[in-house]
């Protein structure tokens, strides 16, 4: 028996869940800085810089960098800063996790609280959400054909997306920030890096991932002036791909394992910043096979290994921006000046109609502003209402959108805040597809075969030309040679239909001389 086979690269999911953690630890004022008498503001940026597969279980190990801004007790610039590392190990419980399997992972800080304990201590605790994905990549082989004569084949295309290859790469940054020449910083109050304008490029057996990371400052000076400054140094790293091509698809994340933002003693007015990250790549490539989905042979009886692959179709990246331009009253301002936005994202609620995906979901903004009072700074926070709609979303497939602050501009108008602000969409979409692969065809000659010329059968709900065909050991193309059939994947209930019997073709026997 002569077959034909083609072996695809499945990307299982095992599971996708979302885990709470809680990273928590205290801090002892170190003595060159005065007591605390309350804190103002708490920021910060997560890193994992080891992952750990058990049976069952995962465990992580990283640390937050946090910058406290406080109001200290009886001085007369009263707003100082400080900056803890807290570091965590944590055993998340996963039933289905197993040795081998690959997780992917995606923190997120939702948010800090902030306790004074006394003048000289304080505890930290932060709420993190931890976006876990386990996956098993695996090959399978698949029956394609089976050239025979006799044999009856059920067959259709099929579209999927197989695993072509996946690769990491760690990259490193170190750069000096500038600050103004015009500032002698006398020490950093508030310091955050976010991953911006993400791009790839493919090229021959690799991939050119690339990235600005983008450090917002806020600082204390010699003379007691409170500043603020971005500035972006560029992030650059290669992945070999094997066998990569422009047209593939690629899934690509970034994970934070590192972290160092100080003041620069060797070069006035910068701040010394380095960064590790892990670039992470999945590569997919859209294969159309020929997918057997039942066969048999009239007057044999046929023996197959028969199982359900799960895999995914048509998937695809949709990126949209999300123009937010709202004015919000928030009378306490004043006058004031906007030193620091921290912005947290959240989505509400997902309806989907007519080949669209509507998002409705709020901005929670925290404002860090100068007043007028002994402290010198507040902080508000207000929360925008936002809706976003993603055309060529279909209502079978699936989703997972992505979410990242673009561009961001806050304007004070007397107390009016001109909220002028881009969210970046990134929707993935596919659809799950089970596709049966058929191995290891064997065939016997059936015994018990009826003798009959020619059946006349009423067709009963349920029945299918094949079904019919492969019941009686007759073929399709022979019923609907013999009743005259126009389309033969519609039968009535009821019709009568004449059966006829299938001659195997059999190869002659050579004559022996």
């Amino acid at each position: 028996m002569d077959i034909t086979k083609e072996t695809i690269k499945i990307n299982k999911i095992i599971c996708e869940k979302k885990e709470q953690i809680v990273v928590q630890g205290d801090m002892i004022v170190p003595d060159s800085k005065p007591d605390i008498l309350n804190t103002i503001n708490t920021d910060g940026n997560i890193c994992i810089y080891k992952k750990e597969v058990f049976e069952g279980k995962l465990r992580l190990e990283g640390n937050i960098v946090s910058y406290i801004m406080y109001l200290a007790d009886g001085e007369k610039n009263n707003l100082r800063g400080l900056n803890t590392t807290l570091d965590f190990s944590e055993t998340i419980v996963v039933p289905e996790l197993q040795i081998g399997m690959i997780v992917d992972i995606e923190p997120n800080i939702k948010n800090f609280e902030c306790k004074v304990i006394n003048g000289r201590k304080i505890g930290i605790k932060a709420n993190v959400e931890i976006s876990i994905k386990i996956r098993l990549p695996e090959e399978a082989e698949i029956t394609t054909n089976v050239n025979d004569v006799n044999m009856q084949i059920l067959s259709k295309k099929e579209k999927i997306n197989s695993l072509l290859c996946e690769g990491n790469n760690k990259t490193y940054v170190k750069e000096n920030v500038s600050i103004p020449n015009t500032d002698n910083l006398a020490e950093i109050l508030n310091a955050t890096i976010s991953l911006v304008d993400k791009d790839i490029k493919i090229s021959y057996n690799k991939i050119l991932a690339k990235s600005e990371i983008e450090l917002k400052l806020v600082y204390l000076t010699d003379d007691g002036r409170i500043c603020k400054t971005i500035g972006r140094v560029p992030l650059v790293g290669f992945i070999d791909m094997p066998d990569i091509k422009e047209e593939n698809i690629c899934d690509t994340t970034y994970l934070i394992k590192n972290l160092i933002i100080k003041p620069n003693s060797i070069e006035e007015h910068t701040v010394y910043l380095e960064v590790e990250v892990e670039i992470n790549c999945i590569s997919y490539e859209e294969k159309e096979i020929q997918v057997i989905q039942d066969l048999y042979c009239p007057g044999e009886r046929i023996n197959y290994d028969l199982k359900t692959l799960k895999t995914t179709s048509d998937r695809k990246t949709l990126k949209n921006i999300c123009q937010i331009r709202e004015k919000v009253n928030v009378p306490e301002i004043g006058n004031g000046e906007i030193i620091n936005i921290s912005i947290q994202i959240s989505i509400n609620k997902e309806n989907r109609l007519s080949g669209k995906m509507a998002l409705e979901g709020e901005m929670e903004v925290n404002l860090i502003y100068t007043d007028t009072s002994t402290i010198g700074v507040n902080s508000k926070i207000i929360t925008i209402p936002f809706t976003q709609t993603i055309e060529e979303v279909e209502n079978n497939c699936n989703t997972s959108t992505r979410i990242e602050v673009g561009t961001q501009e806050f304007i004070n108008q007397s107390g009016t805040i001109d909220a002028n602000v881009d969210l970046n969409f990134e929707t993935l979409t596919y659809k799950n597809v089970e596709i049966p692969a058929i191995n290891n065809i064997t065939e016997e000659t059936e015994d018990d075969l009826e003798d009959y010329s020619v059946i006349i059968y009423v067709v009963k709900d349920g029945d299918t030309l094949w079904k019919i065909a492969k019941k009686y050991g007759s073929t399709v193309d022979d019923i609907v040679r013999v009743n005259g059939i126009e389309n033969p994947d519609k039968i009535n209930i009821g019709e009568k239909i004449y059966i006829p019997k299938y001659v195997l073709k059999r190869a002659k026997e050579p004559i022996v001389i």
